[in-house]
């Protein structure tokens, strides 16, 4: 009896250890390589990390948790548009808790408006919103605005086919009844248990039939080689962004799973899982590949990081209504600050007007194909099994795609460039919150690959 409690102890040791636990042998090696300058950016590792672990990424912890960017609007129950799939996840960490109606804050309900609203200082009181009923004095002056049906559906399509020009995502079409809004702060980013054979799809849909291929290797997923060799600049680009983003997921997967109780019974903690994120990133037990996933991490982040200096002037005007006048001016506040540590930062931003250069017509033709490739790769999310995993895999794919939107919009590209409200560049109000909660994404993931760093010391 008493050497099966020891086995039975045993056991439990074994299992918290395999869950928590850190292996020895290999202590340092996922994070020895990740170090010096990010591959196609000339911003140092350790630069990165001290600037937005100290000043970008409490200022985002906050920003996140305000109504604008908490509410996020999304159609959960878009169908797949590649393969038919009824794999569904019934695990319930995979459930997504939608918001009630009278949970949503009153500013955000009905169309989801961009932040370009009026400047009227008044906008709040219930006089601004009635209808001037004035007569006029004469007739002399009148405008005939009268505009046919047909007629509008035709400029609502020239402004639709505008709109899409520079889209690099598809988003959510507004008019649909399926749209619902998520409290993202009730429903956060971590481990669910979503695996397997749907989940192993998306992601060799994404990286064997969307990323670009080299002539030098078979397959970008799961492959022993260096996937970007051979790659002229803009394929190489896509795929950091894309094993950037993957990476950011993974890292969060690991740094909040299920821990057992520290007794072995009761209800277990969410918590770091260093030998789950060994498994991803260790160069011994991820075919050499681990530290360079890791720095495509940050490859995205300085990405977003140039797309939000950009798109600040037009963040800036910004009112981010939502109906309570104290929290949009704090919330204003709070963006201003976050732009003006993005313009603080020391190294040199990512350069997109180094991307599609050359002869024009071969140059425009890769534009549209990087922009098509995109553009797949936001309606696989809607093919994501697992509703908690499809929630954030849109929303940060539809960041990503915005920040690109950002970078390749206005009158000039280039590190010095910026977008306005002056111009025809405009942002919807998704738009704007899944650029910053993405953004906020990819901190928080090198904000935790510290954490992990420092379990080990």
């Amino acid at each position: 009896m008493t050497n099966l409690v020891f086995r039975g102890f045993v056991l439990v040791v074994f299992v918290i250890g395999q869950c928590s636990g850190i292996d020895p042998g290999s202590k340092e090696s996922c994070f020895c390589k990740l170090q010096g300058e990010v591959d196609d950016c000339s911003c140092k590792v350790q630069n990165v990390d001290s600037f937005n672990n100290q000043q970008i990424y409490p200022i985002l912890q906050s920003l996140v948790t305000k109504n604008y960017f908490r509410y996020f609007k999304v159609n959960l129950n878009r169908g797949c548009p590649f393969w038919s799939d009824d794999s569904r996840c019934a695990i319930r960490d995979c459930a997504v808790n939608k918001c009630n109606e009278n949970e949503v804050p009153e500013g955000l309900k009905g169309k989801d408006n961009d932040s370009n609203q009026s400047q009227d200082s008044n906008k709040y009181s219930k006089v601004s919103q009635e209808t001037d009923n004035c007569e006029e004095n004469t007739k002399l002056g009148h405008l005939n605005t009268t505009i046919s049906e047909k007629t509008k559906e035709v400029i609502k399509n020239w402004t639709a086919h505008d709109d899409a020009e520079n889209t690099f995502c598809h988003l959510d079409d507004e008019s649909s009844s399926d749209l619902a809004y998520v409290d993202l702060q009730l429903n956060p980013e971590r481990y669910t248990g979503y695996a397997g054979g749907s989940a192993h799809r998306i992601w060799k849909s994404i990286y064997e039939e969307n990323c670009f291929k080299s002539s030098e290797t078979v397959s970008n997923y799961g492959s022993k080689g260096r996937p970007t060799e051979g790659m002229c600049l803009e394929k190489r680009v896509f795929y950091r962004m894309v094993s950037g983003l993957h990476t950011s997921i993974n890292v969060h997967l690991t740094a909040k799973c299920l821990l057992p109780a520290k007794n072995g019974y009761g209800v277990g903690t969410w918590g770091p899982n260093y030998n789950e994120f060994q498994k991803r990133f260790d160069p011994k037990r991820s075919n050499g590949r681990g530290p360079q996933f890791l720095k495509n991490l940050y490859f995205a982040y300085l990405v977003e990081l140039r797309a939000l200096a950009k798109a600040a002037p037009y963040l800036e005007q910004g009112n981010y209504f939502t109906g309570s006048q104290e929290e949009d001016s704090d919330v204003k506040k709070a963006v201003s600050s976050l732009l003006k540590v993005v313009e603080s930062f020391p190294d040199e931003h990512f350069d997109e007007s180094r991307l599609f250069q050359g002869d024009q017509n071969q140059a425009q033709n890769l534009k549209k194909e990087f922009r098509s490739h995109f553009l797949n790769i936001s309606r696989i999310m809607d093919c994501v099994g697992c509703d908690k995993c499809r929630l954030w895999g849109k929303l940060q794919v539809q960041g990503m795609g915005t920040a690109l939107k950002i970078l390749f919009s206005g009158d000039t590209i280039g590190p010095k460039s910026t977008v306005s409200r002056k111009g025809k560049f405009n942002l919807k109000r998704t738009e704007i919150v899944s650029l910053i909660n993405a953004f906020a994404r990819l901190s928080e993931s090198i904000k935790e690959i510290d954490l992990f760093r420092k379990m080990v010391r």
